[in-house]
């Protein structure tokens, strides 16, 4: 058996109000286009979430909420504060005790860059990769029956995106 996880960075947040708490900024224009245009993408090519995993921050919500319609047959999303600038040591943690087979998880740099580099075996060769932009997503497989049995550097990277790739 295989388990697929779905590792997304938001979307472009606004930096309108600079008097806003970093938790509360929401999703830009340019944002909530690339968030619907994932969903469009993750939906053409079957990439279902039956778990979804979020931060609680504005723009990771919001992220969620454009993703979403795309994907009606996706999980009611977990939305937790463990996830909100989280560490890649952290997110490890979390999707360890995941129980769905196909988990999206959606976060915040530098965390969400350095656990997707820590995952794969091999690389994307996107240049894109190593920096993982707004709304980059990594899908990647993994030869367990269970996440508990997660081991980094195991994943086999089967798609990378980012928004500026995607064809609407």
């Amino acid at each position: 058996m295989t388990k697929r996880l779905i590792l997304t960075r938001h979307a472009k947040s606004s930096w309108d109000n600079a008097n806003l708490p970093d938790h509360e900024r929401p999703l830009n224009d340019r944002g909530h286009q690339a968030a619907s245009e994932l969903g469009l993408w993750l939906a053409s090519r079957g990439y279902v979430p039956d778990e979804v995993i979020c931060s609680d921050a504005l723009r990771t919500r919001e992220t969620w909420n454009g993703i979403a319609p795309a994907l009606p047959a996706a999980a009611a999303p977990r939305f937790t504060d463990k996830l909100y600038q989280a560490g890649a040591d952290v997110m490890l943690a979390m999707l360890k005790h995941a129980t769905g087979n196909t988990v999206l998880m959606l976060g915040h740099n530098p965390g969400i860059a350095e656990f997707a580099q820590r995952l794969v075996a091999r690389a994307p060769l996107n240049p894109e990769f190593l920096r993982y932009p707004t709304a980059a997503t990594l899908v990647v497989e993994f030869p367990i029956d269970s996440w508990a049995d997660l081991v980094t550097g195991t994943g086999a990277a089967d798609d990378f995106i980012v928004p500026k790739e995607i064809v609407a």
